[in-house]
């Protein structure tokens, strides 16, 4: 006799047919800290009041799209992070255009599949330093903001992203010296991302925004006050919490600070803990905050007898500040006469990835200080310095203890993640894995 089956059964028998494919699938993985756990903090900074969540953490980096010939996505450690952003998209005159360079175009269809068939979030950020020049006229009226909506849409369908990261560099203030910046540029910026996120696609959209240490300003040029409204349209920020000291500075110091309150007062120029500070005050939520890390540091040419004190490294010390004797970084390319979009000369950065002072020699394999190369570790910035006497150069930068400090430092304020500057400065995920361990960061998979 028949014997109809009640749903439950129905519901098993697929479930056991369907177990083979279900198995071969692609997983999807979230990035986060083990539940209960209790990080602790380095010392000199103070224990926030909001505990982790436990539910996600957001592990992400830039990706320089213009090094996608050495680096190509394939390169990349995806299993390692939750989310990554492509660099850069540019704004232009022409508000309905935003644009790639050739090498960028071609390797970002590469890199959105790479990141979705991982199930990484695909994000392409806009601006830059370099980039920003015309981010002022794009959201200065209605119909240019309309005209910049379209736009970032088209480039949405066109490759497939999860979403767009905004590197304004920076509302209402110059950066690049021909940038075009406007005292409202904070209030149209505002209001180009309520008419983004209102339409049908934007609802969708992971929406971030790369910035400074201090809130953004308002049409009197200070901090604002108030920035919760664009909490309630951007899923998080990126605190680029780096460049804090280089060659523009007046004596060495660090690229990357965890903390400057600890500092003698002429020495705080800003720090993780300041900015996570301002931008807390300004109402902005710490759960929306991703602090922002560089995988590079900045050099500088430093006389032995300054550099030198006793058998330790000084501390901010003098350096020489002709552009001549900038130390050439592994970031540079010898005898580069390239022109910045302002038409001025690049020159020497002086830049150094964290894996250019390995093969620069300054660095072992493992990322400690190589034979005959001196090193100091700041306990105040949590932020190591390196330096060649021979040579001359002293170079700032984050090792694994610096990143281990600020993932502690994360996971007690309650801030959502971080975010990497950039994916290919890291050496064989030194940095990375030293974040993960002190972050508590597991990987759970559906």
């Amino acid at each position: 006799m028949f014997h109809p089956l009640a749903s439950s059964d129905v519901a098993l028998i697929l479930l056991l047919a369907l177990h083979p494919l279900l198995t071969s699938a692609a997983q999807y993985c979230a990035l986060k800290p083990p539940s209960g756990s209790s990080p602790s903090i380095s010392s000199g900074i103070q224990q926030g009041t909001n505990a982790t969540d436990p539910s996600n953490v957001v592990a992400s980096a830039w990706y320089p799209g213009w090094l996608a010939t050495d680096f190509p996505p394939s390169s990349i450690a995806w299993d390692k992070y939750s989310a990554m952003t492509f660099a850069f998209a540019t704004t232009t005159p022409d508000v309905s255009t935003i644009a790639l360079d050739d090498v960028s175009a071609q390797a970002l269809p590469e890199f959105v599949s790479a990141a979705q068939s991982n199930g990484v979030t695909a994000l392409l950020s806009i601006g830059g330093w370099t980039g920003s020049m015309y981010y002022s006229t794009a959201v200065a009226t209605a119909e240019n903001r309309s005209a910049f909506v379209n736009a970032i849409l088209g480039l949405v369908s066109q490759y497939d992203l999860d979403g767009i990261d905004f590197d304004w560099e920076y509302p209402g203030r110059e950066g690049l010296s021909c940038n075009i910046f406007d005292p409202d540029d904070s209030a149209h910026f505002l209001s180009f991302l309520q008419e983004l996120r209102g339409t049908d696609t934007g609802k969708t959209l992971v929406l971030t925004a790369a910035v400074s240490l201090t809130p953004f300003v308002g049409s009197d040029g200070q901090p604002m006050a108030d920035v919760s409204q664009f909490a309630t349209v951007l899923d998080r920020i990126a605190i680029m919490n780096y460049d804090v000291w280089g060659s523009w500075s007046p004596t060495v110091g660090p690229n990357a600070p965890l903390d400057d309150s600890c500092a003698p007062a002429a020495d705080q120029d800003g720090s993780a803990v300041s900015a996570v500070n301002a931008w807390t005050a300004a109402n902005f939520p710490a759960n929306q905050i991703t602090l922002g890390l560089a995988s590079y540091g900045h050099s500088f040419r430093v006389s032995s007898t300054a550099a030198i004190q006793g058998n330790s490294l000084a501390l901010y010390p003098s350096f020489d500040t002709d552009p001549s004797a900038q130390p050439v970084g592994s970031a540079d390319t010898p005898g580069d006469t390239s022109l910045d979009p302002c038409g001025n000369p690049n020159g020497v950065s002086g830049i150094f990835t964290f894996a250019g002072l390995i093969s620069g020699g300054y660095l072992d394999p493992n990322g400690t200080a190589a034979p005959g190369i001196k090193y100091t570790f700041d306990s105040c910035s949590q932020t190591p310095f390196v330096y060649n006497e021979t040579s001359q150069v002293m170079v700032s930068y984050d090792d694994a203890a610096s990143f281990a400090a600020k993932g502690r430092f994360i996971n007690a304020q309650g801030l959502l993640g971080f975010a990497v500057w950039d994916v290919t400065g890291d050496q064989d995920d030194i940095l990375l894995d030293s974040l993960h361990e002190a972050m508590g960061i597991e990987s759970v998979c559906e």
